[in-house]
């Protein structure tokens, strides 16, 4: 099963958080369990904020891309298309919310899940949970909007 950030056009496939194209980038992938998104991540020594914790950044980015990715898929599933169909539904982040509840492990898989709040013109709401060894650490909202068509290129 291809994951939402692969039917990206090459040309909108540079972001650090989920862009294939950005060697450097975390290459997240998410995909859908039912209503819900789900990304699973295993975060690196590297992204420590102090020893044994996640820092709060790599978490940011992660609901961020989560919920861009979420509202794309979202957004063909509501058109009835498939996530290979053009033009293509491409998403930024007009409005990112993050309330961290408790410190995340960093020894421990990260589990976001995203439920569309709301599909509404260009605009997608995606709530997010993240979790760690079954303990919720963090609720997130994306507040989404489609790329304007000038800015979409015409072919992948």
């Amino acid at each position: 099963m291809k994951a939402f950030q692969d039917y990206y056009p090459d040309a909108l496939s540079h972001c650090y958080g989920c862009g294939h194209l950005n060697e450097h980038g975390l290459h997240i992938k998410s995909y859908w369990d039912g209503e819900e998104s789900v990304c699973v991540f295993q975060p690196r020594p590297y992204h420590t904020a102090t020893p044994g914790f996640v820092y709060g950044g790599l978490i940011a980015a992660l609901v961020d891309c989560h919920g861009t990715g979420t509202a794309a898929a979202a957004a063909y599933r509501a058109a009835g298309r498939e996530m290979d169909t053009q033009p293509f539904f491409r998403f930024v982040t007009a409005s990112l919310h993050v309330d961290y509840l408790r410190p995340t492990p960093i020894d421990g898989t990260l589990e976001l899940r995203g439920r569309v709040k709301e599909i509404k013109d260009r605009k997608v709401v995606v709530a997010i949970e993240l979790s760690t060894r079954g303990a919720v650490c963090v609720r997130g909202e994306v507040v989404a909007v489609q790329i304007p068509p000038d800015m979409m290129p015409q072919e992948q």
